[in-house]
């Protein structure tokens, strides 16, 4: 059984950075497909970002333009969202998801294939 544990969420202005963290235990980090998806206040959730092995493949949802990166630190089994040049329609609770799967294609962006979720953090942006 996975356990994923959000941290790093809150108030804060256009424009500024925040950076999210997702804790990952009960199994081994390594085989596990990491990703973030928001859900903004009326809306579904979307895929934000996602990142495999070492940083070697890390992938983020088009519409962002970059802004926001994934990255894994394996020795603390620890997931990254940095988030920047934030919007106040960033504004969302925001997940991150685990799957064991030995390939990456475009499942990463569907909410539904990851088996492991945490219980979310709060990001709001003012403008």
């Amino acid at each position: 059984q996975v356990q994923l544990l959000e941290s790093g969420g809150g108030l804060v202005q256009a424009g500024d950075s925040l950076r999210l963290s997702c804790a990952h235990s009960g199994r081994s980090f390594s085989n596990d497909v990491m990703a973030w998806f928001r859900q903004p206040p009326g809306k579904d959730r979307e895929f934000v970002a996602a990142v495999w092995y070492d940083n070697a493949l890390r992938y983020s949802s088009e519409y962002l333009k970059g802004r926001f990166i994934a990255s894994r630190d394996k020795a603390k089994s620890t997931v990254y969202l940095q988030m920047n040049s934030l919007k106040p329609e960033d504004t969302a609770v925001y997940y991150c998801a685990a799957k064991e799967r030995g390939y990456i294609d475009d499942w990463i962006r569907r909410a539904n294939e990851y088996d492991y979720w945490g219980q979310g953090t709060q990001v709001t942006v003012s403008s």
